[in-house]
């Protein structure tokens, strides 16, 4: 066949997001403290790029601690998302210069730990005068490989094998066996398990030896399986106890830790977790004020960098491009960050703006019964921002209000009919308090639970119950059963 050139063409769509969108879009994602890292990065990267000092230009801006980038205030800047005067919403919208540290209320929420789960077994181990230079070291490999809850998944096959190849240790299965009942001694109780039975065996057998807990023993160890499905009936007549004494030896179950690992965290990022409001909404009366918190500093480019290049001279010089070159890029990634900045913050705020108009009786009362349904197309909507946006603004981010800090996820109710305006809060609050109202003798099926709410006028199907109940962390109702 001869060879032969062709030209054909074809026509494509293509969309492609300028460098300036894709930093936005990054920078939308940021939480405070995120954003405010990136400022600092950015001043100690770019020359070009500073941060103003002048007090007297700080005071009346959007943000909170002196981000005062904004030539307009923010009230203005909400007033300009209305159309016309009768759009404006009664309550006010306003500014000021507050910083997250300035109160308690701005304070972030941090949960801190101590030691990690392996410092902890590997300091008591280290108190056992037993334990031989080499018992450390085949119980460092096998705390190593403890989960987070406490439990050791692995087989002593595995464990041996992987000892020789990764640390050169050559022990036998006796000798990993007998460290790991050292481990499994050691607290919290528990620890060292292969599953959830032999966890609350290895804490009964550290309790003191009473009734319930020699039933409770017997329970966990010969009829896991009845116990797993609540079939109290059948236990009382393979064990023989009445109902008293299996009620005690229930609750002593109950009082066990199914996670023992879960006391003592296992990683530095577990230790700490730490909450930084991006917002603050303050209510007096019928009037809210809203606040972006962070601390970002108005910036601005660098005097010398203001011009693009150097001042002209007679020479000319390949260095001299270079330099200009140089000062032009820094002069203009400068200015772009400036720029995304600005859109982020205005964004950020016209979005919670109307998150609290659509909520403003939530904010008002702090009462969650009182949310409204919203999505992000109502946000939308308001803003007249695309969908990804609103996700991007309200992804990891919180509020702070009178009462507490919230996810701004948590606003967010679907409607359960179009011509209902019941929010799911108040089904999932109704929820808790059916089950919570139940007998625990005979707890209600998810099928009885669905007819009691169409009963009480809640058009809602039996597997959006089960939706519901689930994400309050609630089990089925046969799990839920007590003598």
């Amino acid at each position: 066949m001869d060879d032969s050139l062709k030209l054909s063409l074809n026509q494509k769509q293509q969309q492609t997001l300028a460098p300036m969108q894709l930093q936005l879009v990054r920078m939308l994602e940021m939480n405070a403290p995120e954003i405010e890292e990136e400022v600092r990065k950015a001043l100690d990267e770019n020359p070009a790029l500073e941060a103003e000092n002048d007090e007297d230009t700080t005071a009346d801006n959007m943000s909170s601690d002196g981000d005062d980038a904004f030539n307009e205030s923010a009230e203005q800047m909400q007033l300009a998302d209305y159309r016309t005067d009768d759009d404006i919403p009664s309550y006010r919208l306003e500014s000021s210069n507050r910083s997250a540290g300035g109160d308690d209320i701005y304070e972030p929420v941090a949960v801190a730990g101590g030691e990690s789960l392996i410092e902890s077994l590997m300091s008591q181990l280290a108190e056992n005068p037993a334990a031989t230079p080499l018992d450390l070291d085949i119980a460092r490999f096998l705390v190593g490989n403890i989960d987070n809850n406490g439990y050791m998944t692995r087989s002593v096959r595995s464990l041996v094998d992987d000892m020789a190849i990764q640390d050169g240790l050559e022990v036998s299965e006796d000798e990993v066996r007998r460290v790991w009942n050292m481990v499994r001694s050691l607290d919290p109780p528990g620890i060292g398990a292969v599953d959830l039975r032999d966890a609350l065996l290895l804490q009964l057998k550290r309790r003191t030896q009473t009734p319930d807990v020699m039933l409770a023993t017997d329970i966990i160890r010969d009829y896991f399986d009845l116990f797993s499905l609540m079939h109290f009936d059948r236990i009382r007549s393979l064990t023989g106890a009445d109902k008293d004494r299996l009620k005690e030896a229930m609750e002593t179950i109950r009082s066990l830790n199914p996670k023992p690992g879960a006391q003592i965290s296992s990683t530095d990022d577990d230790r700490t977790h730490h909450i930084s409001p991006d917002f603050l909404v303050e209510a007096d009366g019928d009037i809210l004020t809203l606040t972006l918190l962070n601390r970002i500093p108005r910036l601005q480019i660098e005097e010398s960098f203001a011009a693009g290049t150097l001042p002209q001279s007679r020479r000319r010089s390949a260095e001299t491009d270079a330099a200009n070159a140089f000062i032009r890029q820094k002069r203009d990634e400068a200015a772009t960050f400036i720029k995304v900045l600005e859109t982020r913050q205005r964004t950020l705020f016209r979005v919670m703006s109307a998150i609290m108009q659509w909520q403003r009786d939530f904010f008002l009362s702090d009462d969650p019964l009182t949310l409204r349904p919203m999505i992000l197309k109502d946000i939308s909507a308001v803003t007249g921002d695309d969908l990804s946006v609103i996700s991007r603004a309200t992804a990891g981010k919180y509020v702070a209000t009178g009462q507490g800090v919230y996810p701004l996820r948590f606003f967010f109710n679907e409607r359960r009919k179009d011509d209902n305006d019941t929010s799911s809060q108040v089904i999932l609050d109704r929820l808790r308090t059916i089950i919570e109202q139940e007998d625990k003798s005979h707890p209600l099926s998810d099928a009885a639970i669905t007819e009691i709410l169409h009963n009480e006028g809640f058009d809602i199907a039996r597997r959006t119950v089960a939706k519901y109940r689930e994400r309050l962390g609630l089990p089925v109702g046969r799990l839920r059963k007590q003598l």
